[in-house]
Order: structure tokens, then sequence, then C-alpha cells
């Protein structure tokens, strides 16, 4: 308990939002009373309730060892699933520890906006302020995890890399009662950047708590997390030929952006305040209860008698309050650039540029669980009804809307685990979003140990398009109103998995009309006819030698009839190498290379004041060598290291001996030259 409060002063102290502070003290003193129930074997009773949940994933988790004192149980699942998991300690692949996926690629320093290489459009309905080019650097509701651990579990890591990029991770959990368990978690990146203006300094806190009741009736989720997103815009260099091969710029900070001015370079992440660039700050505060009514039962052993409880029918409700707040600034604005590309004037020739849109939004929504099954909590029907109410402070003055829908889910996991079944759907009833609807249906089957597993699923949305596309938002720059009709997309997918290949097919089909984007810096514009989108992946690891592995992933997209979407027609990642332990028992090692090559293709273009990607049809970003890695990454028991040298493709011998071969991702942004990263990861069971 003492631990508790040392995190809870911490996360005091990180916090300036006295309003949420009080709500989670309060919440937490009466979740207290409720635990001064005798505490209860949660290990045994978990054991013996093992049909209510399936089988963990991860590879070389965390798991109980033997009866010594520095063994764990520890396990987790996410809100809306009854899936349990456990920890993944492997060493192969970075990407799962590092924010930005494979398949996505940033505008050249860590925390700056991202896109992916695959084509993916919204998929959900409902209010949808727009600002998405910082969202894997965000932690979403969907990803917290509820812990259960038979001892308090913390997690220490720190990166460092080229140009004093620093990314460091607080996780700390622990169950304080059996039957109650509470997260906290922290994480910072802070990476200066190769060229002028390419801060980025973002904060990610996250608090959470699960508690059951000791009849096992009630249960109780709370979750407190914040997201803020602080990264300095350039426009990008002001040329990307000529002076990337200019001896006099192989100092690539020398090299002049197209806002910002200059800026003396500064490695102190304490001083990160953005003067031109985007800062996007979102809260969310959640509180689930669940009351369920069944049929009580027991398990009578040696020495005690174990209470269960088997469900058939559950009430819940969950509050959630979201703040959210996206601002573009320049203070010291060029009236040619803003003119230029986004018609607008400012006052003078160094004025300030400001654009916000800020939104709270409150949710109440109430759901009915009915229980086919009691003894298959995998199976169940569920019925809801959402109301919203949401508030927005724009340039133009304040907005309220009002949101109602109904949603309905059906899942079903067959006892024998052969067979996965999961349905939903979504429909706004009346408000801002009226007619919104989204349906999602997913097959997943266990075909056999040797034929592997299929997964087949459709997706259909009907959404409004974003606030961002609407007149009345900040960011709406044109000078006349586009009515927008309901964005449609259909989503088909399968994906066939064969243990014995190691290899996994998959494919994705799209079918979209009314696609809604920007069309240059910030003209809106919307895609009326119908057009698809074919994508299929090739994911296979070839064995090469002894504990020599080559991961090989392929990705190939069409794109049928006229569309202003440009994708990569193909795109490959590759890790070879030793994967192993040398001949060391405690020892887990990877080392070897990592190849990337994207086609070349017409990338989108980046407008800094919308924080979007936006189509462009005149440049092909085309590059010499694929970007090419070098690794080493182990884990000797609780502590891991990764040690990489990337963008070695940038090597040459131009004018002297320099990493100076950038590749481009977007017109007018290049990626860095060698990076260095290393990466510790200490685990820790108090």
């Amino acid at each position: 308990m003492h631990r508790f409060f040392i995190f809870y002063q911490i996360s005091f102290t990180l916090r300036s939002n006295y309003i949420y502070l009080s709500f989670f003290l309060l919440l937490f003193i009466s979740q207290a009373l409720l635990a001064q129930e005798p505490a209860m074997q949660l290990g045994n009773r978990l054991k013996n309730l093992g049909s209510s949940f399936s089988g963990g994933s991860g590879n070389d988790s965390l798991k109980h060892r033997d009866n010594s004192e520095d063994s764990i149980t520890i396990s987790f699942r996410y809100m809306d699933s009854t899936r349990q998991y456990k920890l993944d300690s492997s060493v192969g692949d970075f990407t799962r520890r590092f924010p930005l996926p494979g398949t996505s690629i940033n505008l050249g320093n860590t925390g700056l906006a991202t896109r992916s290489l695959l084509f993916s459009p919204e998929l959900n309905a409902g209010f949808d302020p727009g600002f998405h080019a910082f969202d894997v650097y965000k932690w979403k509701l969907s990803e917290v995890r509820f812990f259960n651990t038979t001892r308090p579990y913390s997690e220490l890591n720190y990166m460092l890399g080229s140009r004093v990029e620093q990314m460091i991770s607080l996780i700390h959990t622990q169950n304080i009662k059996p039957n109650w368990n509470f997260l906290f978690q922290y994480r910072l990146i802070n990476s200066p950047g190769s060229f002028q203006n390419q801060n980025s300094n973002h904060n990610n806190y996250l608090l959470s708590s699960k508690y059951q009741s000791k009849n096992l009736r009630y249960n109780n989720y709370f979750v407190l997390l914040s997201n803020k997103l602080q990264a300095y815009e350039n426009g990008g260099i002001i040329d990307t030929t000529d002076i990337l091969n200019d001896p006099d710029f192989k100092e690539r900070y020398n090299i002049n952006t197209r806002i910002g001015g200059k800026k003396v370079f500064s490695t102190n992440f304490f001083g990160n305040k953005i003067n031109t660039g985007n800062k996007y700050s979102e809260t969310t505060l959640l509180f689930r209860q669940q009351y369920d009514f069944g049929k009580k039962d027991s398990l009578v052993t040696d020495s005690t008698i174990i209470p269960l409880f088997f469900p058939r029918l559950r009430f819940e409700h969950t509050l959630q309050f979201d703040r959210n707040s996206y601002t573009f600034q320049d203070n010291a604005g060029d009236s040619l650039y803003y003119r230029a590309y986004y018609d607008t004037a400012l006052r003078d020739a160094n004025d300030t540029a400001l654009f916000s849109d800020k939104w709270k939004l409150l949710n109440n929504d109430f759901s009915i669980y009915q229980f086919p099954d009691a003894k298959n909590l995998h199976q169940f029907i569920k019925l809801g009804l959402l109301v919203q109410t949401i508030t927005g402070t724009l340039s133009s003055g304040k907005l309220n809307f009002f949101n109602t829908a109904g949603h309905a889910e059906y899942r079903n996991k067959s006892k024998n685990q052969r067979w996965d079944i999961q349905a939903n759907g979504r429909l706004f009833f009346t408000g801002y979003n009226s007619g919104d609807y989204e349906a999602h249906i997913r097959l997943q089957s266990l075909l056999s140990k040797k034929a592997g597993s299929l997964e087949l699923g459709f997706e259909n949305t009907s959404r409004t398009p974003s606030f961002m596309f609407d007149s009345r938002s900040s960011f709406y720059l044109m000078k006349s109103v586009v009515n927008l009709k309901k964005e449609n997309n259909t989503h088909l997918f399968a994906s066939y998995f064969l243990p014995s290949f190691k290899m996994k097919l998959t494919g994705h089909y799209f079918l979209v009309t009314n696609y809604t984007y920007l069309d240059n810096y910030f003209e809106v514009n919307q895609e009326s006819s119908l057009f698809n989108l074919l994508q299929i992946a090739v994911e296979k690891t070839i064995r090469i030698g002894n504990h020599w592995n080559w991961h090989a992933e392929l990705y190939f997209q069409q794109r049928v009839g006229e569309a202003p979407v440009n994708v990569p027609a193909l795109y490959t990642r590759n890790r070879i190498g030793y994967e192993g332990s040398l001949g060391f028992k405690n020892l887990d090692i990877a080392f070897g290379t990592e190849i990337r090559y994207r086609a070349a293709y017409k990338a989108d273009h980046y407008s800094p004041v919308m924080g979007r990607f936006f189509y462009q049809d005149t440049t092909v970003i085309r590059n010499p060598l694929p970007d090419i890695a070098a690794y080493v990454h182990f884990r000797i028991r609780p502590f891991t290291a990764f040690v990489r040298m990337e963008n070695l493709n940038t090597a040459r011998n131009f004018n002297g001996f320099g990493f100076t071969r950038n590749n481009l991702v977007a017109p007018f942004y290049a990626l860095p030259g060698l990076q260095f990263r290393l990466g510790v990861f200490w685990r820790f069971v108090n």
C-alpha cells in the first residue's frame, strides 16, 4: 500500500487538473471501503474459473515458474475483451517497443506526423474532430490493460538515440487486494531532430483500476488517460534535390525550412516550448460499473471453500468524459507563406497564426448482457444505448451537439476453442451524427494444428466526415462552403495462417464512396464516385541456417477506378539474422539486418496547419536505396537491450565520407542520416 501512495503522489505532481484528481481520490476511497472484505485466494479462484477465459498470448511471456520468492503470475486483458494475455518479452521485432509501426513512416523525426503506407480509411462512425496524424503516439482507451498479478510488478525503460532523442517509460502494477488491481504508466518522447524545427515532445499518462467484489457479482473499472502531444512544424526543407548534395549543408541542421525561422539546436527536453507547430491534448476519464445476476456455486478443497459465480444477466453503465484540444500556432508567422499556401492574410509580416478547436464530450452508456451458457463468458448478447453531449469552443464561438445511438454485439467462442464469432454494430438515431452507422463481423477458426487458422471479416461504415472539414471549424479556411455527404466504406478481409510453413496470407478489399480529403494545403474535396482498392500481404519466416532466419513481409496494393488515393504498389520489410542463445542458458539474442523498401509513388504531401496529409499528383518520391538498419537485441533474465544503427543506406563518399544520401518520404521532407539507438528495459518483481 505504501508503494501505491508513492505512485499516486507522482501522478499528482504530473497532473495539474485538480477536478480529475479529486474525482480519482473519491473513487479510490470508495473502492478502499469495498476492499475491506476478507482477502480471497484469487490465484486459486482464477485457476478454477478457467472456463471464463481463453488461453494467453504473446511470445516468451512472464509466467509462474516455481515456488521461489521471485516467481510471479501476471496476466492482463483489455476492457472489452474476455481474452487473457501474458506479457511479451520477445526481442526480435523492435517495433513492438517503438511507437512507430513497421508499416508507417514519419516526416523525418520521432514524434512528427505519421501515416500508414497501407490504405486504411476511417471505419468508425460518430463524432470525429479529424486530427489523426499523431495517433501512433497516443495511448488509446481500447489499448488500456487491466492486470492481475500475484506480486507487484514494475518496468523501467529508457531509450537514447542520435541528436539526444529520448524515450522514457515507467510502468507499475500491483494487486492492492487479491480482487483489486491498479496500474500507473507514464511515457515521455522527446527528439530535437536532424533538421531545423523538428522538435517533438509527447507525454502520455495512464492510471487505471479494476475491482471485483467478494461475491464476484460487481465489477468496477476506472481509467484516467491523458495524451499531451507537441510537435514543431517546419513545412519541409526549402529544397530536396540540390541542397541535399551541397557540401555546405552537410550538417542538415543548417538547411533553411519553410516556416519556423532559425533556431538554435538544444538538447534540453525541459525547455520544449513550441513556437511554431501543433499542440494536441486529449484527456479521458472513464468509470464503468457492472452488476451480474446468475447462479452461485462453490468448490470445496481440503482446506477451504472457494466461491464461484456463473452470470446469466449483466447490467452495465459507463460514464466517459473526454476533453480534447487541437491547436496550431506560429508566433512569428510569415505572411507570405500563409498567403501563398493557405490563402490567409496575417495582420503584418510577423503576426501570430493561431487555429484552435476544443471539445468536451460526455458519454452515458447503458448496456445489458445475456449469457446463454453461464459457464462460457465468451458467449453473450449485448444491447445498449448511448447518450452523448458535445460542446465545442471554436474561433467562431461555442457549439453544442447532442447524439443518441443504439448498439448491439454478439460473441461466441466455442468450448473446444475452434470457433470464434464476433459481430457488433452501432446506429446513431438523432443528433449531429444522425444516420451514421457501423457494422462489423469477424469469424475465426482453428482448423487444426497442421492446417492452421482462418479469419474472415466484413465491415461497413457510413459516417459524417470529420469535423475539421465542417465550415464551422477553426481549421476550415476555404471561402466557400462545401456540402459534404456521408462517407461510406466497405471492408472485406481474410487471413490464413499456416504454422507448418510459418506463413501468413492476408487480403483486404475496400469499396469507398464519398471519400473526403484535402486537395491541397487547406481545400476540402469529396470524391463521389465509387472506387475500390485491393491489398494483399504475405508474411513468411524462412529458415536459412541453424538459428538463422529471414522474416519477410510483402505488401501489394492496387487501386481500381479514378480516386484521389496514391499508395505504393509494393512495400516490403525484411529482418535477416540470428535468433537464439549462442549457447548461454539465460541469454536470448537476435542480431542481423533490417531492410525496408517502398516502390516509387506520388506520396501524399503534408499540411502543417491542418496536421494532415493531403493528396498530390505531381511529384514522384523515388529513393535509390532501401532503408537499411543493423541491430543487436538481447535479453538476460529481466534485462533487455536494443542496439541499432539505422539508415546505413545514407552512407556515401561525396565531398568526403558521410551519411548524407537522405531518403525522401514526402515532398520537401527527408529522413535523417545515420541514427544510433540504445534502449534498455528493466523488469522488476517486488
